[in-house]
């Protein structure tokens, strides 16, 4: 059974950093592609930022420059180091490992608050 199991979220002041983490279990880690997701309330989910399992990222939309998308294949996490946050970037937090065939922004997530 495939897990993945999201922390490291909380309420921070904007310009704040925090750094999320994510756990995998039920699947062999490092052949997958990993990315982070988030949905605000009213808002669809979004992808933030992917990583391959040899460690290619690709940031996107406002997590450029801000967001750092990162794996530990030997620990099976992968982790996104978010920096100089902003208010808009309220929302929770998902993890997803593509080629499963379920849907990003699903479970239960890591709520990121920011707000001062």
């Amino acid at each position: 059974q495939v897990q993945l199991v999201e922390s490291g979220g909380g309420l921070v002041q904007p310009g704040g950093s925090l750094r999320l983490s994510c756990l995998a279990s039920g699947i062999v880690f490092s052949t997958f592609a990993m990315a982070w997701y988030r949905q605000a309330p009213g808002k669809e989910c979004e992808l933030i930022a992917r990583i391959l399992g040899a460690g290619k990222t690709t940031h996107y939309g406002s997590a450029k420059g801000r967001f750092t998308i990162s794996r530990d294949n030997d620990k099976d996490t992968v982790y996104l180091q978010m920096s100089n946050l902003e208010p808009e970037d309220t929302a929770v937090y998902y993890c997803y490992a593509f080629g499963l065939g379920q849907s990003p922004c699903v479970g239960q997530g890591t709520q990121v608050t920011v707000s001062s």
